[in-house]
Order: structure tokens, then C-alpha cells, then sequence
């Protein structure tokens, strides 16, 4: 399945699933889980639950591992039983949600005690690398820079939010694990070398070797954050 993807979106995938780790024997909820890549993944070993409010994404599903798939959004959430949740992911979602602060505090709720809530974000600074350097687009980095969101072109627009507000929001919540995703591949604007092979095994490597240092951190194009419940 992996294979069929862009090569950004495989890489991203792989690396995400690096950083988190193995996980077996989990009730795992995978919320805005688009086409399932993520939620097939881990169904081999895992008990995962998949909720995707755009039928569109659903199309294209990704269901070869048997997870239990719900077509919806919070509403959703609030039906799950208290928690019944080992691991939540949330990727790429909390940007275009109107209610992402609800949102977050049902992750709460559902989680068991010490479970863990995988996120992954947008980062400004990574956008603004983004606009410069690979669009040289520098009104859309100034508007950047001034504090202003952005647009995803499938999505809408991106609203920002920093690494600390998933606490804020629910003060349960304590940040585990920080990690940066594509801190350097989509600055590679030669499209014929992503296809090789060779080169996408020295870009994860090189990848996972800087995801944790502060530095890079700064201009990943994207966070992964893990949370752990308090106890």
C-alpha cells in the first residue's frame, strides 16, 4: 500500500509510525483518519476504531487489517464509552476544526489513564521555509510572519495553533515526545531523485536523526507530539 503513495506521503507515514513506535495489543482510535492508511497499519496487531467525516476520503479506503470504520466527526466522540483508549492519533486535523478544543478535551476523556494522544501539526516556521524557498512565494511568507494563517489547497485554511495549547486545552495532557517531520525532503526540489530508493532510505535516516533536536525542530515543516495522560 505504501508504495502506491507519493513518495512525500509514504515518507511521512513511515517516519510517523518510527516516531511512535510498536504498538500491539492496543484499543486505538484514529480520529480524521482519511483513507485509513494509518489505521490499516496498526490494525495488524491492534484493536483500532477509525472516524473520517468526508465520505469523499472514503472512496479511496484503505481497510485490509479489518478496523471498525465510523463516518463522522465529533459527535462521534461523544458517543465513545469513557476511557476505552490506549493510543489516539490526530493527524493533521486540529488545524481545520472549528472545535478543536472540545476535541481535545474528549481525547481526555476517552483515553485510559496514561494513554497516549499522537498529534501532528502544521508549523509556521516550516510554511514560511515552504513559501521562500520552494514557491518563492514572499507575500504569503510575510503574511506568515505577521501571525496570519495559511491555506491548504484540499483542506481550507490552516488555523495555527502552538505545541503547548493540546495542554493548555486539557491540562491532563503532559508532552512525552516532540519530533520534526520533513525537516529537509521537500526543500529537494529535484522530483526525479525522490523516486530512488537509495536516496529515500539516506532521507529517513538523516530524517529521524535530526526529528528530536530543538534546532531542526524550529523548521520541520511539521510536528509530531506525543502526550501522556496523567494517571
Amino acid at each position: 500500500m505504501l508504495n502506491q503513495l507519493p513518495v512525500w506521503e509514504k515518507l511521512a507515514k513511515v517516519i510517523i509510525w518510527k516516531q511512535t513506535g510498536e504498538l500491539k495489543g492496543k484499543t486505538i482510535l484514529d480520529f480524521g483518519s482519511g483513507t485509513g492508511i494509518t489505521a490499516n497499519h496498526f490494525a495488524t496487531e491492534n484493536n483500532v476504531i477509525a472516524i473520517e467525516p468526508s465520505e469523499e476520503m472514503l472512496t479511496n479506503q484503505v481497510n485490509t487489517n479489518g478496523y471498525q470504520q465510523i463516518i463522522g466527526s465529533t459527535d462521534e466522540l461523544k458517543k465513545l464509552p469513557s476511557e476505552s483508549f490506549d493510543y489516539i492519533f490526530c493527524h493533521n486535523v486540529l488545524e481545520y476544526a472549528d472545535d478543536r478544543e472540545e476535541i481535545v478535551r474528549l481525547f481526555c476523556r476517552l483515553l485510559k489513564p496514561n494513554g497516549k494522544l499522537s498529534i501532528v501539526k502544521h508549523n509556521r516556521n516550516g510554511r514560511v521555509m515552504q513559501m521562500v524557498v520552494l514557491l518563492n512565494n514572499f507575500d504569503e511568507a510575510n503574511h506568515l510572519l505577521a501571525g496570519h494563517n495559511s491555506n491548504a489547497q484540499q483542506f481550507g485554511t490552516i488555523n495555527y495553533y502552538a505545541d503547548s495549547d493540546i495542554a493548555v486545552w486539557c491540562d491532563s495532557f503532559v508532552l512525552r515526545e516532540s519530533f520534526g517531520l520533513k525537516t529537509f525532503w521537500d526543500l529537494q526540489q529535484n522530483q526525479e531523485i525522490q523516486k530512488d530508493e537509495e536516496w529515500q532510505k539516506k532521507m529517513l535516516d538523516i530524517e529521524m536523526k535530526v526529528s528530536q533536536k530543538p534546532d531542526f525542530q524550529k523548521i520541520a515543516f511539521f510536528h509530531h507530539l506525543i502526550f501522556e495522560k496523567r494517571g
